[in-house]
């Protein structure tokens, strides 16, 4: 299992190379905050749902399927934990500028939070 500090040190690493070396500056996610005041408490519940019963592990940013429903669509996070599309934009623009995936959903979650 990876602890958190190991989670926040690669967060943190990512976010310093992000912001020095692909012009993502620290303030990327605070254009979402200003834009609806509540997104950062949304996305601070959105991490304290996702890291409560098995650590940071991203399963409550997981898409269902057709033969598998998913913490995200579980009843009882339907229209009580949003914030979703905040972090699908952030990872499409990171992918964007590092050319492919290379930071998970889960990373990304704790840097906005």
């Amino acid at each position: 299992m990876v602890s958190l500090t190991n989670i926040l040190l690669h967060a943190f690493l990512w976010l310093a190379l992000a912001a020095t070396t692909f012009s993502l500056s620290p303030n990327f996610y605070e254009k979402f905050v200003h834009k609806e005041r509540h997104m950062g408490a949304s996305l601070l519940r959105l991490h304290f749902h996702n890291c409560f019963i098995n650590g940071c592990d991203g399963s409550l940013l997981l898409d269902s399927t057709c033969s598998f429903e998913t913490e995200k669509n579980a009843h009882g996070n339907l229209n009580f934990v949003r914030g979703f599309l905040v972090i699908d934009k952030i990872k499409a623009k990171v992918d964007r500028v590092c050319g492919r995936p290379v930071v998970s959903c889960a990373d990304i979650l704790v840097v906005a939070t």
